[in-house]
């Protein structure tokens, strides 16, 4: 069955809930319910051990509106800690919710802990995966809309629906030997092949494929237009993303609508999400390729890294035949994947989730605070390890999240020490995070000297990418950046040899993890923390702990023991909530009657 949904679907709801007017609660409610198992799989055709929510690989979505208060119970059944964590989501002044270790104590096994946020002023496609213990190379990731609300239009037709695409490259080893390949120092080699939402390639060559793979069915309509939501949820793998004989229409990514631009193909790298609207306006003689490749890799040995789905229309009249749509021919340009990045620009006419235009925020004009440079270089031992660094420091996750510490005043838990450029010194491993100004506009340059492509994400915020360019940053490569259109999004590529530069808007205070979206390189070390304080805070710009908070670390001693008295009950040790949604369900069945 394939990921697809109508926009407002309910499936895999558990449930859904609208508040009415009426109700105490001035933003609807959204609740669902997540249990995060082991089941066996076999995607490439060998059986393993997977990460499934509900049963189900990948996950389900989680569908709503802005603004919505949502609430998702996490259940974790795995036989070790688990935290959720909700790429791109922003969690506005509520890092507690954020889902990384930095905010958050893990949930123990057969512990379960809901979190509860807001999906404030944001629109768009992202996803939510584990961001523990290298969980996410066996899934657990599932997609996450967020829908205009109904008096904000899309700057386009409504489409037909939505079909949700996840690809990523995949090992037929767990996430528990690929994680202690890493700790010995080892490389994970090339993956064993690409999946397209958690289903092995279509036999397009016998030689490469072998029979009996499940492979993904996208079925449509003659004459439809859809809206593919396309995600890569991979470990390292930048992909290129085609379908046959149809052009990808660009309309959002990561929250932001875009110029709409015709593609033919699409990079698509490691964190990222992008909308395209596709028109199916082919005839129905045969079904289509849908094609994900790997992307800056020896195309000889990578071959079987491939991800291959079926598009077919309601009337085809036969399977998809021959070779699949050719792969970008660049290796003697590599501008141009470049110049493809570049393109993506916002439509700063449309409306994202607020009424006034996405372009109404002048950001060329605002003078920069502060200035980091944050260069990546290839793993480099430390302490008779291979860790990945920024500036020299491979990051040493906390055992008490950092906002918990600073609340009860645990004393070494971190240090304000990291630096704003790259210093001439060993490199170390520490517990150094960004001591970040509230309200203030930073410069951040992603300087990568490593020798492959990387991804970088900010949590909590959206950024400017202004510029991005081969060689070494310099203080001259600001005259071309863009300062009127750069789109607005939290991950984005920096190509090897080459450096990006975002702009960003310190207005959301909390503790928020800059990190390399690749696993491998996250899960050795490359990462930081900018710890945004008000320093007149009065409650109005950053939510106090949850009531249910864990504790762990030098604050484990507080931590009570779990006791589940009723296994179905989403709101354990939520009443005030739960009270909430039973009365207006009480005055909704009223109304009805």
């Amino acid at each position: 069955m394939p990921l697809f949904r109508p926009v407002l679907s309910l499936f895999y709801l558990l449930p859904i809930i609208f508040l009415p007017s009426f109700c105490s609660a001035a933003d609807p409610y959204a609740s669902y319910e997540f249990r995060v198992s082991y089941i066996t799989a076999s995607p490439l055709g060998v059986p393993q051990k997977v990460i499934a929510v509900n049963g189900n690989f990948p996950g389900p979505p989680i569908n709503v509106t802005t603004n919505y208060n949502v609430a998702v119970n996490v259940w974790n059944d795995l036989d070790e800690n688990l935290l959720m964590t909700w790429s791109g989501i922003q969690m506005r002044r509520n890092s507690w919710q954020d889902g990384v270790l930095g905010t958050n104590c893990p949930i123990p096994p057969k512990w379960n802990w809901t979190y509860q946020f807001q999906v404030k002023d944001q629109i768009g496609s992202f996803f939510y995966f584990p961001s523990i213990n290298f969980q996410k190379a066996s899934g657990g990731f599932g997609p996450f809309v967020i829908n205009n609300r109904d008096i904000i239009p899309i700057p386009f037709a409504q489409p037909e629906g939505d079909i949700f695409i996840m690809v990523g490259d995949w090992f037929t080893r767990d996430h528990t030997a690929l994680r202690a390949d890493l700790s010995s120092g080892k490389e994970l080699g090339i993956p064993d092949g690409v999946l397209i939402n958690g289903k092995g390639p279509y036999q397009y060559n016998a030689t490469l494929v072998p029979a009996g793979i499940q492979y993904e069915t996208i079925r449509v309509d003659p004459g439809k237009t859809y809206r593919l939501r396309v995600h890569n949820v991979g470990i390292s793998t930048s992909l290129n993303f085609r379908i046959q004989s149809h052009n990808m229409l660009l309309a959002e990514t990561e929250g932001h609508y875009t110029v709409m631009q015709n593609y033919t193909d699409f990079d698509i790298h490691v964190g990222q999400s992008y909308s395209f609207l596709v028109t199916m306006d082919q005839n129905a003689s045969t079904d289509y390729y849908i094609v994900a490749s790997a992307r800056f890799v020896n195309e000889s040995l990578w071959q079987k890294v491939t991800g291959v789905a079926i598009l077919q229309y309601s009337n085809s009249k036969g399977p998809a035949t021959g070779p699949l749509p050719d792969p970008p021919n660049d290796f003697y340009d590599k501008e141009r994947s470049m110049n493809q990045a570049r393109s993506v620009r916002q439509n700063v006419s449309a409306s994202g989730a607020r009424p006034n235009p996405q372009g109404s925020f002048h950001y060329g004009q605002i003078n920069v605070t502060q200035t980091y440079l944050l260069k990546s270089e290839p793993l480099v031992t430390i302490n008779k390890t291979a860790r990945a660094t920024f500036n020299g420091i491979s990051f040493i996750p906390p055992k008490t999240p950092i906002r918990l510490a600073d609340q009860h005043k645990v004393k070494g838990a971190y240090k304000l020490d990291f630096p704003d450029m790259p210093l001439n010194r060993t490199p170390r491993a520490d517990i150094s995070i960004i001591d970040a100004a509230y309200k203030g506009f930073i410069e951040v340059i992603f300087q990568n000297n490593d020798s492959i492509i990387h991804s970088v994400h900010l949590d909590g915020y959206s950024f400017f990418v202004v510029g991005m360019g081969y060689g070494d940053w310099s203080e001259d490569k600001r005259g071309s950046y863009n300062k009127w259109d750069a789109i607005t999004r939290s991950t984005s590529q920096v190509y090897p040899g080459a450096w990006t530069a975002v702009l960003i808007s310190l207005d959301n205070v909390g503790v928020w993890n800059l990190r390399a979206e690749n696993l491998d390189r996250w899960y050795l070390g490359q990462e930081t923390y900018l710890r945004i304080v008000n320093p007149e805070e009065n409650g109005k710009t950053e939510m106090a702990a949850p009531s249910n908070v864990l504790y762990c670390g030098a604050l484990q001693s507080l931590q009570k023991e779990q006791h589940h008295g009723n296994a179905n009950s989403i709101f354990t040790g939520h009443s005030k909530l739960f009270v909430t949604l039973l009365m207006a369900l009480l005055n909704v069945a009223f109304l009805l009657s």
